[in-house]
């Protein structure tokens, strides 16, 4: 699953910005998900999480003017992959705001 989202910012502040949401974020996952891997490799992030038994990789580069997300969906969780990619739109523009 590959996502672009455009965003406003600097390269910097983007980054800042998505740094900032994961650790909001953490303390909200409870039992629902667990970080298996967060990575960062210059302004790309390299993670894995499992949520539901299922397990998601992949990438999020910050780059100047977008997000790009590549995720590797399990079968399970492919045919929703819409659903997914509409959810994960919201969720980054309500953090972009």
């Amino acid at each position: 699953m590959q996502i672009k989202i455009p965003h406003k910012f600097s390269k910097f502040d983007a980054k800042q910005r998505v740094i900032r949401a994961l650790h909001e974020a953490r303390p909200n996952l409870g039992d629902q998900a667990t970080i298996d891997k967060e990575e960062w490799q210059g302004d790309t992030l390299h993670f894995g999480f499992t949520a539901q038994k299922q397990t998601i990789t992949g990438t999020f580069e910050v780059r100047e003017g977008e997000f790009e997300l590549n995720a590797k969906l399990p079968l399970m969780l492919r045919m929703f992959e819409g659903k997914i990619k509409k959810t994960i739109e919201e969720q980054a523009q309500g953090m972009l705001k």
